[in-house]
């Protein structure tokens, strides 16, 4: 598979892995001025922007190591202008889920919620 397709692999696996959590998926790849939302969702009555990473074995880096303080910063500026465009009122949050596939193309989910840590709350 090459970067694109591991790409989208990952980011089908991650809807079906939210849609088992119970979650309602409001859409996918998410264009907003500067910037792309991988996956919003309604987790119960919180919206939640997901970032989806997806690494292949080999990769030097697990998919959960690869969200730097300037991709947090363009995930909360995006997630801002997502919210004021929906005119969203209630709390919400960034979650990460890495997806690290096993050389048989197994995935192992590492999911990672709030990561801002409540410094986004409305």
């Amino acid at each position: 598979m090459d970067h694109l397709e591991t790409g989208r692999y990952g980011e089908a696996l991650a809807e079906r892995f939210f849609r088992g959590k119970g979650w309602l998926i409001l859409g996918q790849n998410i264009r907003v001025r500067g910037g792309e939302l991988d996956l919003v969702a309604m987790d119960g009555p919180e919206l939640v922007v997901v970032e989806v990473r997806t690494r292949s074995i080999g990769k030097v880096l697990p998919a959960e190591e690869t969200v730097g303080p300037r991709k947090l910063k363009a995930l909360v500026r995006s997630g801002r202008i997502y919210v004021e465009k929906c005119r969203w009122i209630g709390p919400w949050r960034i979650d990460f889920l890495g997806i690290n596939l096993d050389a048989e193309g197994f995935p192992h989910f590492s999911h990672l919620p709030d990561i801002t840590a409540g410094r986004i709350r409305s």
